[in-house]
């Protein structure tokens, strides 16, 4: 008589297919960021160019995750972005630059000259690191389990 029950692979294995299942999709989840990253920097500077202002800015303070500026616009008001301003690549405290800023929100402001081009290197080279780690990894997982 014949047993018709499924046979369960061996833990060993089942780990790996779940590992492998994870990183894979975590290189989806990464991609699916690093593709609207860039595309919310685009609608960013859409915005900015719709009803472009610019200024002159101080830089106040460069930190790892914002580079705050202050500037006045025509009218007199003197805004600091919470959020910092798009694009800060080598700024220093106490340098002035020209800014471009959304007339109806300054609080969306840019480096003048620069736009989302400027995250498509960073952006690219981070997603490709990724994938080179993770087809590494599974690589490994597949090769590993012919062994066993």
């Amino acid at each position: 008589m014949v047993d018709d029950a499924v046979v369960k692979p061996p833990v060993g294995v089942r780990v790996r297919r779940v590992a492998v299942r994870v990183l894979l999709t975590t290189g989806v989840v990464v991609t699916l960021v690093c593709v609207l990253l860039p595309i919310a920097c685009w609608r960013g500077d859409m915005a900015i160019e719709k009803r472009m202002g610019t200024a002159a800015a101080e830089v106040v303070s460069v930190s790892f995750n914002r580079t705050v500026v202050r500037y006045a616009t025509p009218d007199g008001r003197v805004i600091i972005p919470n959020l910092g301003v798009l694009y800060p690549e080598g700024l220093e405290p106490g340098q002035r630059v020209r800014v471009e800023y959304d007339q109806a929100n300054p609080e969306l402001t840019r480096v003048a000259g620069r736009t989302a081009a400027l995250s498509l290197l960073p952006v690219s080279t981070f997603l490709l690191a990724v994938w080179v780690v993770i087809g590494v990894v599974v690589t490994v997982l597949r090769r590993f389990r012919r062994k066993v």
